[in-house]
């Protein structure tokens, strides 16, 4: 297959007797195992040769996490009429995204946004594809609600103490896809800025250096035998381009004529043009919107809701996607209140607490409602690098199915690589949370205090309600 490293275009590239990058000025090629690769893309020509009056950072509404668009199925199915607000947050208090980041220009890149329509042949492949062992996993209504009318919700920026505030508002199915768009633009929009003050030897000095550190990380993964990774990493990505050369240099070296270790990635529109498998199911936001719903209950229907969304989640996707995100308001709570049925499930992601501890946690758990671990699904995805991936691996394998989700610091990892030894290029932990449902404020516990959000009188309110006490706060890097 001939690989396109180029983001004006989503069409599907066409089939070729080798399997190359293509280059500029080729170095000789490197063989690893049957496979012919050739990996040099001149990131800083381009860069340095940007002077489009609107050089667009998303150019397809697939250029998302596959998640998004099966909660926006979910959502459209039951909660159509459910109004919502949500915000972005940087977590990483020190970089002032104001002082780095046009207003103006950010609501070009997002109006851009408003503008797109999802492609006839986009529309197509949703509809034929099968993800995850599943055809037609998109229902012909909703892909016909999709073509016909959706739209993006209305938005606010404002800025405050050196910080963007993005706020947006209105239906749940026209507020839920800014999530993953606005953060990428704002993360491109933050690597532009830095990319700004640099000559193009500096340039060059950048991305090689940043190639190196990519490859060093794929020395460190290509012997593991078993190895199970995804690319989770288009929220917090460089950008779009390099995001297309991670996950490609991914696919080429870790998945042979002898092995696959590379499953395929978060990113739609990558997914689609590359011939890759689509991953993910369902994040925080749903049990978060229907925690607010229910709060206007009793407390055990507060408690309650967390295992509710599993049930619609179920009975939307007849029994299939099954995986479950138990840290919303924590996981120990939600095992141990869990009903029989969760432990039929395919598995569980980590998202917030410590990976190894979590998962030893549920592998203790199914081990008491008398399932066999070695038959389920652990996939870790918080902050995770080569090194740690390679740890959890070793840790899990043979006990549980151990599968990774490598997100920033695969996409975003140029920590270290900045010629003048700046720090502009460093991975933030930008976030989009929602903050109401139906005017109702939302909350997230999470088992990592760092992560946690909502009014401090409805966070004390949920610790009494699941019996989630205070945890350690654990550094977020990303």
């Amino acid at each position: 297959m001939q690989f396109l490293l180029d983001n004006t275009r989503f069409q599907r590239a066409k089939p070729t007797s080798s399997t190359r990058f293509v280059t500029r000025n080729p170095p000789q090629p490197t063989r690893i195992d049957t496979l012919l690769v050739t990996v040099n893309v001149n990131f800083a020509e381009r860069a340095h040769n940007h002077n489009w009056k609107l050089d667009p950072i998303v150019r397809s509404l697939l250029d998302t996490d596959f998640y998004k668009l099966l909660m926006l199925q979910f959502i459209w199915k039951n909660f159509p009429k459910t109004q919502v607000t949500s915000e972005i947050h940087n977590r990483t208090h020190h970089i002032r995204l104001a002082d780095r980041i046009s207003a103006t220009a950010l609501r070009e890149q997002m109006e851009h946004v408003r503008s797109l329509r999802f492609g006839r042949s986009e529309l197509v492949w949703l509809a034929g594809n099968t993800f995850y062992g599943v055809k037609q996993i998109f229902h012909p209504d909703f892909l016909a609600w999709l073509d016909r009318d959706f739209r993006l919700s209305d938005y606010e920026i404002n800025e405050h103490d050196g910080q963007l505030s993005i706020r947006f508002s209105g239906l749940w199915t026209d507020v839920t896809m800014w999530e993953v768009y606005s953060l990428a633009i704002v993360s491109e929009m933050k690597t532009r800025a830095a990319l700004a003050t640099l000559n193009e030897l500096e340039l060059d000095v950048l991305y090689a250096r940043a190639k190196t550190r990519l490859w060093d990380k794929i020395e460190q993964l290509r012997s593991i035998e078993g190895l199970r990774l995804s690319d989770f990493g288009t929220r917090r990505r460089h950008s779009f381009l390099w995001q297309e050369y991670c996950v490609q240099a991914l696919a080429t070296t870790l998945n042979t004529n002898k092995s696959e270790r590379f499953s395929g990635t978060s990113n739609t529109a990558l997914a689609y043009k590359h011939d890759l498998e689509a991953i993910g199911t369902n994040a925080h936001e749903l049990p978060m919107a229907m925690a607010a719903l229910a709060s206007q209950g009793s407390d055990d229907d507060l408690r309650n809701s967390q295992y509710r969304v599993l049930e619609l989640w179920r009975q939307s996707y007849n029994n299939e996607l099954l995986i479950m995100l138990p840290d919303t308001f924590g996981t120990t709570q939600f095992l141990a209140n869990a009903p029989a049925w969760t432990a039929k499930w395919t598995g569980e992601r980590i998202d917030s607490k410590d990976p190894f501890v979590a998962g030893d946690e549920y592998i203790t758990w199914l081990e008491s409602r008398h399932e066999d671990p070695r038959t389920k699904r652990l996939i870790a995805s918080d902050g995770l690098d080569a090194s740690t991936i390679t740890q959890l691996h070793t840790y899990f394998n043979g006990r549980i199915r151990f599968s990774a989700g490598w997100g920033t610091l695969l996409t975003n990892d140029f920590r270290g690589c900045h010629p003048r030894n700046e720090d502009t290029f460093e991975p933030i932990s930008l976030v989009c949370k929602l903050t109401s449902a139906d005017g109702i404020p939302t909350v997230k516990l999470s088992d990592n205090p760092s992560k946690s959000t909502g009014p401090a009188d409805l966070i004390a309110r949920y610790r009494r309600v699941f019996n989630t006490p205070v945890q350690a706060e654990i550094p977020v890097l990303v």
